[in-house]
């Protein structure tokens, strides 16, 4: 299995973040409205791979290029939040070389854009299991992280979140806000009767991360199904499926996919006219 990454060089473009270096923002006037956070559910590379007759590994680095490039149009198109489902809790699963070869190719990427996400405005924060990750790459985020906290956007007021879900999971992503919420009332600091829908939400890994719930959740490769991500915050979000796999995913799907939101109404659970739409008008 090729597990070898992208060089790094002054010539290649396709594995480093190059604002505005696909100049896509004019679809903007198109747009009804932009969400002003939008998840996607990363699926197919491994299949687009096979089919070519190229290892598993390859659809991987395609994929990462693809998600570049689709961080740098949302951001063009105003979209405040991204989140990346880079890599799930039963993603462990996969053969040992493969994950190997997911997570050096996240290490990669991190700090192949470190410099272009401060000096552009772009936030990054991961939310999982980072535990479980090596402590090379808990460094790695975790100065990122602190980095690209004081953006250089940020004193302009243009700066746009990245958060990677890394070795995530819905369901243990609201067991560790339960129970973190149990030793709270175990231990004075609340109390039983006082925990709520909020409470229980501001122990969420996004909600500590300053990610507000998503507006748009898009899911490639045809698959209609949300794969434990997000399930407290997808309550009423929109969902969109793609039927190409994500290396295939381009700028005019992104664009479709946020038109296809713009004629959506969105009632939580009111009625159209009443409803505290999150997104940008």
């Amino acid at each position: 299995m090729v597990q070898q990454l992208p060089e790094r060089s002054a010539t290649s473009q396709e594995s480093t973040w190059s604002p505005h270096h696909h100049q896509h923002h004019d679809a903007k006037g198109g747009l009804r409205r932009v969400p002003k956070h939008v998840a996607f559910v990363l699926d197919g590379n491994g299949r687009w791979a096979t089919r070519r007759g190229l290892p598993r590994t390859a659809g991987h680095i395609e994929g990462a290029k693809r998600a570049l490039e689709v961080i740098e149009l949302c951001r063009e198109l105003g979209v405040q939040y991204v989140t990346l489902f880079t890599f799930s809790t039963e993603n462990w699963k996969r053969p040992a070389a493969e994950v190997a070869s997911l997570m050096a190719l996240l290490e990669h990427n991190i700090e192949a854009n470190r410099r272009a996400m401060r000096q552009n405005g772009i936030r990054l924060v991961l939310i999982g299991q980072k535990e479980r990750l090596s402590t090379g790459l808990q460094c790695l985020v975790e100065e990122v992280q602190r980095e690209t906290s004081v953006a250089d956007a940020q004193q302009s007021g243009d700066q746009m979140t990245v958060c990677l879900a890394v070795s995530y999971g819905g369901r243990d992503e609201i067991a560790r806000a339960a129970k973190a919420v149990a030793l709270a009332v175990a231990e004075g600091r609340l109390s039983a009767d006082d925990v709520t829908e909020e409470v229980l939400q501001g122990y969420l890994s996004t909600t500590q991360a300053g990610v507000p719930d998503p507006d748009l959740i898009i899911r490639t490769s045809g698959e209609h199904r949300i794969s434990n991500f997000l399930l407290w915050q997808a309550a009423y979000s929109e969902l969109y499926v793609s039927a190409k796999a994500w290396p295939d995913f381009k700028a005019a799907d992104l664009v479709e996919a946020f038109q296809d939101f713009g004629t959506r109404q969105r009632r939580f659970g009111g009625v159209a006219a009443n409803s505290p739409s999150q997104s940008q008008q």
